[in-house]
């Protein structure tokens, strides 16, 4: 997806590709095969690039310090990206900037997450501090006895994240993006919908938010960007608690790279996440994030029934020319996420309906 961008701004992109029918390999030109965890393989996709960037947080942090000790440019650097990559750190970090958080603290034993779980209350949710996505790595857990088995897979190193479980009216994300030179853009406070740990719906901008609200939430986003000293885009994941009189919100999760939340920008921004992130890693004027229409919703498109969607998608580009359809080359497996539907216009509740029913008809939820 940032291919296009590229193509238009004449820059040149490489991907370091695991496979050859991988998503990237597949419409990229140059694609040095190796995996994240390769250092070797890392190196000589670095040697040959004026700047690195990511579109995952997994790349060993190890790895990444020492591609910058050999003069390698990271955007976002090694020291920014691990508040993406650990959850502690990032929690310890945000905290130290005033940022609203749920409570927390690392438990390593049976007696810290008592501790805990008498402070905040239960259920509390555990988290693994690296690696996890997509709601893998999460457990929520009404006694010790169901943290049992996390526990004891400590084994004496490391620790968990432990997090009140936030009562929240629903979940909200923030893009923003920023720049070496310090410039920064942010897009309209938007609505996720998750269903089984997975987002399946984005509303941009968030119905019912006010100017002041949306303002304080950006500002966040934005005081995040600065502090952490983030280059390229960066996702604020959200939870919206208080009430609908009073709304407030709190941190749940940071993506320093492209997000999901973000890929309604594709078709409703002027400028996509895609096109943005690449302008500020290297250091390029951002540009206009201002919405195309005055609603657009994103539906991702899962894995279903279907092992081929093509048929699916031809009836859909026919039955609803206004549709936009995004898929990522994968193959089909039940519960991935295969790709998304964009749909742009007045009608919130028009726009919804065709979006989900799009995405229904190519999962085979639905068949007409």
């Amino acid at each position: 997806m940032m291919l296009a961008p590229a193509t238009a701004l004449s820059l040149g992109l490489r991907v370091l590709s695991e496979a050859p029918d991988a998503s990237a390999a597949l419409v990229a030109a140059q694609t040095p095969p190796g995996l994240h965890t390769d250092l070797p393989a890392l190196r000589r996709l670095a040697a040959d690039c004026d700047v690195v960037t990511f579109d995952h947080e997994h790349v060993p942090p190890e790895h990444l310090r020492t591609l910058e000790a050999s003069g390698a440019v990271l955007r976002p650097s090694a020291a920014a990206l691990v508040h993406a990559q650990d959850k502690l750190v990032m929690r310890e970090r945000l905290r130290g900037i005033g940022v609203p958080c749920p409570q927390w603290a690392p438990v390593r034993t049976a007696g810290d997450l008592v501790d805990f779980g008498e402070r905040a209350g239960w259920p509390i949710v555990l988290k693994t501090p690296r690696g996890g996505y997509d709601g893998k790595g999460v457990l929520v857990a009404s006694t010790v006895a169901d943290a049992a088995d996390w526990l004891d897979r400590l084994d004496g190193e490391g620790a968990l994240l432990a997090e009140e479980k936030v009562d929240f009216r629903r979940e909200l994300a923030v893009l923003v993006a920023r720049s070496p030179m310090g410039q920064a853009a942010a897009w309209p406070v938007v609505e996720t919908v998750q269903q089984n740990g997975i987002c399946t719906e984005v509303i941009a901008p968030a119905p019912g938010l006010s100017p002041a609200f949306a303002a304080s939430a950006t500002e966040a986003a934005l005081r995040i960007a600065g502090a952490l000293d983030v280059t390229g885009v960066l996702a604020v994941e959200l939870f919206e608690t208080g009430s609908e009189d009073c709304p407030e919100f709190v941190v749940n999760e940071l993506a320093m790279r492209p997000h999901n939340s973000g890929h309604w920008t594709i078709d409703g921004s002027v400028t996509s996440q895609f096109e943005q992130h690449l302008r500020a890693v290297l250091d390029l004027p951002l540009g206009d994030t201002s919405p195309r229409a005055r609603w657009t919703v994103m539906a991702n498109v899962l894995g279903g029934d279907y092992p081929d969607l093509y048929p699916t998608y031809k009836h859909l580009l026919a039955h609803d020319p206004a549709l936009k359809v995004h898929l990522y080359g994968k193959s089909v497996r039940p519960g991935r996420k295969l790709g998304h539907v964009t749909v742009c216009g007045d009608d919130l509740a028009d726009l919804r309906e065709r979006a989900r029913h799009a995405a229904d008809y190519i999962q085979g939820v639905v068949t007409q």
